[in-house]
């Protein structure tokens, strides 16, 4: 487990939040992962129709951009759900809790948005990470 970030899971007269942190930062260097989609290697949609399927294969992508800089899951400070409907958000947080420490989750938004970049696709994730400097721990 790294200890480069620091989680505050409820400020002061905010309630708690479940699956998430209200407030996380971190020191060293930052990693910004562009929306990903539940696409393959070959640009295909994996999943059609199935939230579940896609959000799992959504954060398999997140881990291959996250491991391409170097860092991984427990690096990950905040995390952008977009969802063409809020009722995919359980199988969201499925995938979600498979991949992060529950007991320190990152930051979170859900944004409902009326259509993502192919209309097949079901939910998008972009990521925040912070790697810290030096060796890790």
């Amino acid at each position: 487990m790294t200890t480069h970030l620091t989680h505050v899971p409820a400020p002061e007269g905010i309630a708690p939040a479940p699956g998430y942190s209200h407030v996380v930062w971190g020191s060293g260097r930052f990693i910004a992962i562009s929306g990903q989609c539940a696409l393959d290697e070959r640009g295909e949609v994996v999943g059609e129709g199935d939230a579940a399927v896609q959000a799992r294969r959504v954060f398999e992508n997140l881990r291959r951009c996250l491991a391409a800089a170097g860092a991984g899951f427990d690096d990950v400070l905040k995390l952008t759900y977009f969802v063409t409907d809020v009722a995919h958000l359980p199988a969201v947080r499925a995938a979600r809790d498979e991949v992060i420490d529950t007991r320190r989750p990152p930051a979170s938004s859900a944004v409902q948005v009326s259509a993502l970049f192919r209309p097949e696709l079901l939910v998008e994730i972009e990521a925040y990470a912070v790697l810290p400097e030096g060796p890790r721990r």
